[in-house]
């Protein structure tokens, strides 16, 4: 209980500067839309997935690169705490680190989820068709996933506290990758052969391939399964390498 309630208080301290500021919120929302709905109606005229079909395979896809680019903004924030000193305002508190943690990358899932829902309305009306218990589904799993993402980046904000420019520099040097090789832009079908077997050891590929087919309606089978299985891994490794990195925040 005391956890919950020390996770539910750095929440709120998190969510209330966002609720404060309704136009950055509404213009950082709106970026993915724009972004989706351009770049999904060029993807309508391909072969391997044309019409309504390239929605209902891009549209999770792009879920999961928002998490991935999104949720790493934890990681800045707390950087930004840190060299100001808000921060160690807040380790001198009784506030554990793990729900200091947990907190952060709360409010980084929640704003992913309303993105998210934004998203989904937007492309309805140009043929998107999501399964209802399979998009609540997929919802979920996309909160579990950004919370380890997040988490993540909170790690890293504390390595780099002393070097800010090494936080970017790592973020960017994997996000491109670990966006190439899950198969959330473009398929792998026929990526080369080592590009396949690489995408086998990134956790967001089985994410990826459970989102699409929770979307669809395919609520059980191997996909949705090693989906679950690589979420919550990701999120239970990420909380752990976090919390011990926020331990060390003070130091």
């Amino acid at each position: 209980m005391r956890f919950a309630t020390e996770t539910a208080v750095v929440f709120a301290r998190e969510v209330r500067p966002q609720l404060r500021n309704p136009i950055g919120l509404v213009f950082g929302m709106a970026q993915p839309v724009v972004f989706l709905v351009f770049f999904g109606s060029l993807l309508t005229g391909l072969a391997w997935g044309g019409g309504d079909a390239a929605w209902q395979w891009f549209v999770p896809g792009t879920l999961i690169m928002m998490g991935l680019s999104g949720t790493i903004s934890a990681g800045y924030m707390l950087m930004t705490e840190m060299s100001g000193g808000s921060l160690d305002r807040m380790l001198v508190t009784p506030i554990s680190r793990s729900a200091m943690l947990v907190g952060r990358t709360g409010k980084e899932a929640l704003l992913l989820l309303a993105q998210s829902a934004l998203i989904i309305v937007v492309v309805l009306p140009f043929g998107f068709e999501p399964h209802l218990v399979g998009a609540v589904v997929a919802m979920l799993l996309l909160a579990v996933i950004g919370i380890g993402l997040g988490a993540f980046s909170c790690a890293l904000a504390v390595l780099a506290r002393k070097q800010e420019s090494l936080f970017y520099v790592v973020q960017q040097t994997l996000l491109f990758p670990l966006l190439m090789l899950s198969g959330v832009l473009l398929p792998l079908d026929t990526a080369p052969s080592w590009m396949r077997a690489v995408s086998r050891v990134n956790p967001l590929t089985y994410v990826v391939e459970a989102e699409r087919d929770l979307f669809a309606g395919h609520l059980s089978g191997t996909a949705v399964l090693h989906g679950v299985a690589s979420a919550v891994g990701f999120a239970v490794v990420g909380v752990l390498v976090g919390a011990r990195a926020m331990r060390r925040a003070g130091d």
